[in-house]
């Protein structure tokens, strides 16, 4: 395995971390009174936006998964309205899981859609990104030893972060605690952010901890 790729892999995942951070950082600056507690859904658009636009670019950037094959425009094309309805898709798969979980299914519908985007971004457009719209290369690289490159194993590990971060997010709410990052979905969209970022963290060091061990097929 390729020292370099490794550090392609950190500086493309550090990138994604800093982006989430200038999220709650810059937007201060332009729109008074924004914060990521008190203009919350505004900070989930504009997280969504950011990371979305960010991942997009690096993969264009660095084709962790090119194909050799040369396809034509009207491919590329098609590829590209199959993503859009793939992650519009997901966005309502996540919605209908978050209500089955205990989210108001009449209330706070736009808070919930909304924080299913969020998570969307953090894990269906990354595997988008890196997959396309192949559901047989989703399930290969989440099934057991599965991934084919360094990007999948990140992939991966920033997927399940993601999800087990909104889930543990979760646990907060229905304390009486009374505290402003309690109302919905505050605590599960920051446990979804967080989860993300600490996978972005730990998935070139876990990669690069394992390097000698980690054997990739063609497949």
């Amino acid at each position: 395995m390729k020292e370099a790729e490794i550090r392609r892999l950190l500086a493309a995942n550090l990138l994604c971390v800093f982006s989430v951070i200038l999220t709650a950082v810059v937007p201060p600056f332009f729109w008074d009174g924004f914060t990521v507690l008190g203009t919350h859904l505004a900070w989930l658009c504009v997280c969504s936006v950011c990371v979305s636009t960010l991942s997009i670019i690096l993969h264009l950037v660095l084709k962790p998964n090119l194909s050799p094959k040369r396809v034509s425009f009207a491919h590329k094309i098609s590829r590209f309205l199959k993503c859009c309805v793939y992650f519009f898709m997901s966005c309502i798969l996540f919605h209908a899981i978050i209500v089955l979980y205990g989210a108001p299914l009449i209330e706070l519908v736009t808070e919930t859609f909304l924080f299913a985007v969020l998570l969307s971004t953090f894990t269906t457009l990354q595997c988008l990104c890196t997959l396309g719209p192949n559901i047989q290369a989703w399930i290969r690289v989440f099934s057991k030893n599965g991934a084919t490159s360094i990007w999948e194993n990140s992939l991966q590990i920033t997927t399940i972060c993601s999800i087990f971060g909104a889930w543990f997010g979760a646990f907060p709410i229905p304390l009486d605690w009374d505290r402003p990052w309690q109302v919905w979905p505050i605590s599960c969209s920051l446990g979804a952010t967080f989860g993300y970022v600490a996978g972005l963290i730990i998935a070139p060091l876990w990669i690069h901890w394992n390097r000698k061990r980690l054997t990739y097929k063609s497949r």
